[in-house]
């Protein structure tokens, strides 16, 4: 049994962000599911395709570091800029691809360079799965 295709508009949170972002699949594979673009494992650019999770609450994400300095030790978060640098880390073993990549499944992880992991928490829809 596969897990649910991520879609645009699917729901994300980072282990580190403050309030959920939501990921941006532009409809360049044009491939559809429920009406809306399917996501690959290469929608992972920031900003682009991973929207903000609000305040960054890592404490190895430079901002936080020189905002908590400044603040003299006081744990200081401050505005969430995802940096990730590599593909979504496929969850199940599908075999679907979508234009050049594996299609993203609701078990994929995404990984911050701030050291969050980013997991999607509703996929943008329930009624396909990817084998």
């Amino acid at each position: 049994m596969g897990s649910p295709q991520v879609c645009a508009g699917a729901t994300l949170q980072c282990s580190f962000g403050a309030a959920p972002g939501t990921l941006n699949v532009l409809p360049a594979n044009r491939t559809l599911v429920g009406g809306v673009p399917a996501g690959t494992i290469l929608d992972s650019i920031p900003i682009v395709n991973i929207t903000p999770f609000a305040m960054c609450q890592s404490p190895s994400n430079p901002t936080v570091i020189a905002a908590t300095a400044a603040a003299l030790g006081v744990f200081t978060p401050m505005p969430c800029v995802p940096v990730t640098a590599s593909p979504w880390i496929p969850g199940g073993a599908s075999t679907a691809i979508i234009g050049p990549a594996p299609a993203l499944d609701a078990q994929a992880t995404l990984v911050c360079a701030w050291g969050g992991v980013i997991k999607v928490v509703y996929p943008g829809q329930v009624s396909t799965l990817v084998p």
